[in-house]
Order: structure tokens, then sequence, then C-alpha cells
């Protein structure tokens, strides 16, 4: 597994969000979730790590499979109906 700073960077970031299931880093980065906890250690300090696996474990919006079968993907209230632009707060 040999990724670029810029890569490294964009999948913490993703791997993160509580909305951004594995899934979507292994068809993006070719990195499966065992990898990404790999990194994950490798790359966050010791407390960062841990406070990171604790949200992640067991939670549904991580694990498509735990997800409902209804949630196809995740949009932003404020993200308009076409393209993919967020709409500006009045």
């Amino acid at each position: 597994m040999k990724f670029d700073i810029d890569d490294i960077d964009r999948i913490i970031e993703m791997a993160w969000e509580d909305r951004t299931p594995f899934e979507a880093l292994l068809f993006q980065f070719d990195i499966n979730e065992q990898e990404v906890i790999e990194l994950m250690r490798k790359e966050l300090k010791p407390s960062s790590y841990r406070l990171w696996r604790k949200r992640v474990q067991g939670r549904k919006t991580k694990h498509l499979k735990l997800r409902n079968s209804s949630v196809k993907r995740f949009k932003c209230y404020r993200q308009k109906s076409t393209g993919n632009k967020i709409s500006k707060k009045n």
C-alpha cells in the first residue's frame, strides 16, 4: 500500500467522516477496512486513533452491510438537486 501525502490526507479525512463507508475507500483507493485501520494507527497520534476506533466500531454508517437498505447515499440538505454544489446560505 503506497500512497502519496495527498492520498493519505484524503483517506484520513474520509475515514473520519461518519457517513463515508469503508466500501467507498475500497472503491476509490483500493484500500480495505483493515488497511484503513492500519493506516490510521500509523498516521494518527495514539489518542486520536483510539478516539476514532471507538467512534467507528459498529457504526452503521461506516459499514454498508449494517446500513438501512433504503439509504443509498448521503445528501446534505444544503446541496442543490442539480449538480454537486452547495447552495449559499442566506
